[in-house]
């Protein structure tokens, strides 16, 4: 029986990773903090291992395992630079250690597209391709950085894989719908430019599938970064009219040309900063970039090296979305 560690396991990707795996008949481990989502997935199968991978000694949560999920991370637009740097920079570095000392087969990683972010409308970004010279936020700078360790360590003898999965939703999403709804119950989706920037999605689901495509693949595919989305982009404004129209609500949009509302952004920031007191802005430069910039991406690497091909369609993901949030109190 394959032993395997999901990080994160009570975060979104994480859920969903240690229930199918257990779903699987695998000997399932998720690392957590929220003890509650723990005790819910003991009930599912999986043994939760409550800890914080930002302590060194998280290592050993590798122990006897062959195989290593890493979904942890702090993935948020705003935030201070050094929590970012702890949670995905040192905890990553925590759990490739622990998987060297204790010999495990493989590490998967998870990282993200969001090193590709820029003001420039990009299409068909292959993971060869050049990265902005500067990183657009604290998480896209730090994610990277983890991509760093990993690929290192795999040079050293890890077998280890990357992916950069683009936009995950689906069931259990506490991101990125809920910010659009939350955004629509307040002053309304920013829709700048006519909403006609070009997006790629990824369903919970099709990430899955290439995490355990990443578990058979031949170990000359160790060592990359791969592009993971839907293979279907689609205009920013068509998702979000898919998605109110399942939901049955109406849709509420601010039109903002895209220089107005990167401006206004970048106030908002430096008036937060200021006032840390505030949380998160209501829109961030990276947000605003996000909404407002085509940028896709060409998944063929991952079709060639890992066999990846998207199973769940974004029509169906967005139907899967919207049944599990009617079900939500």
């Amino acid at each position: 029986m394959t032993k395997a560690l999901v990080t994160g396991a009570t975060g979104f990707l994480g859920r969903h990773t240690a229930r199918r795996l257990a779903r699987m008949g695998w000997e399932v481990y998720g690392q957590g903090r929220n003890l509650e989502l723990g005790k819910q997935l003991g009930q599912e199968g999986v043994e939760f291992l409550a800890g914080d991978l930002r302590e060194a000694e998280s290592g050993r949560f590798c122990r006897g395992m062959d195989v290593v999920f890493h979904c942890a991370a702090l993935s948020s637009p705003w935030g201070k630079y050094k929590e970012f740097y702890t949670c995905n920079v040192e905890a990553t570095r925590h759990i490739v250690e622990g998987c060297r000392r204790h010999g495990v087969g493989r590490l998967v990683h998870i990282s993200t597209p969001s090193v590709y972010s820029s003001q420039q409308h990009r299409f068909a970004i292959r993971e060869s391709d050049p990265l902005p010279k500067r990183p657009a936020n604290g998480y896209a700078a730090t994610k990277l950085i983890a991509e760093q360790v990993v690929g290192q360590a795999s040079r050293e003898g890890l077998p280890a894989f990357m992916l950069r999965p683009r936009a995950i939703f689906g069931p259990m999403d506490n991101a990125l719908f809920p910010r659009l709804l939350a955004a629509n119950k307040s002053k309304g989706v920013p829709l700048m430019n006519g909403g006609r920037a070009k997006i790629d999605l990824t369903c919970v689901e099709n990430v899955v599938d290439a995490m355990l495509l990443c578990c058979e693949a031949p170990l000359s595919a160790s060592g990359r970064a791969y592009n993971i989305t839907n293979g279907e982009p689609l205009m920013f404004s068509e998702l979000i009219t898919r998605l109110f129209s399942l939901l049955e609500l109406p849709l509420h949009t601010r039109r903002l040309p895209y220089p107005v509302a990167y401006t206004a952004a970048a106030m908002m920031e430096g008036i937060h900063r200021v006032l840390p007191v505030l949380g998160e802005p209501l829109l961030t430069r990276y947000s605003a970039a996000a909404l407002g910039i085509s940028q896709t991406l060409d998944i063929s690497l991952a079709r060639e090296q890992l066999g990846y091909h998207p199973r769940v369609t974004t029509d169906e993901g967005l139907h899967a979305f919207a049944e599990w949030w009617r079900e939500q109190p």
